[in-house]
């Protein structure tokens, strides 16, 4: 049981240290609110993060803000329940139609590693920490 948790652990550890490297480089990260952005800076993932769903944003302006990052790809990093997959889809169609990369890579393998696990981004942190103590535990 331990060692599957152990390997859990590292292959979300290493798909977080993928997206701070990706992020250093300057690739934005789009996530949905101001807690998503809070739990990327505590799992050490720094550079340009767009909130999507805050101040009443539209789509329209979620991929104006993106343009005038002048960046030719971004990372979606949304929820993993419906509602996050289905901004996922959308805004990825919005955005290969502006001409801009919506890179949901990092999306997909968090999305397989946490499963049913984990509702949103901001629960990652917590998920991390009882992964922690669940792998010193057993």
């Amino acid at each position: 049981m331990s060692t599957h948790l152990k390997e859990k652990e590292e292959k979300i550890l290493q798909v977080l240290e993928f997206l701070a490297k990706e992020t250093a480089k300057g690739t934005p990260i789009i996530v949905e609110g101001k807690k998503d952005v809070e739990t990327l800076r505590d799992l050490a993932v720094e550079g340009k993060i767009i909130t999507a769903k805050t101040g009443g944003k539209s789509l329209l302006d979620v991929i104006s803000e993106i343009e005038k990052t002048n960046a030719s790809e971004v990372i979606l990093l949304f929820d993993f329940d419906r509602r996050g997959k289905e901004w996922t889809k959308r805004l990825k169609q919005q955005l290969e139609r502006a001409r801009i990369k919506a890179n949901v890579r990092f999306w997909l393998e968090l999305l397989s590693l946490v499963g049913r696990e984990v509702k949103d981004v901001e629960g990652l942190t917590t998920y991390m920490e009882t992964l922690k103590s669940k792998i010193c535990n057993s």
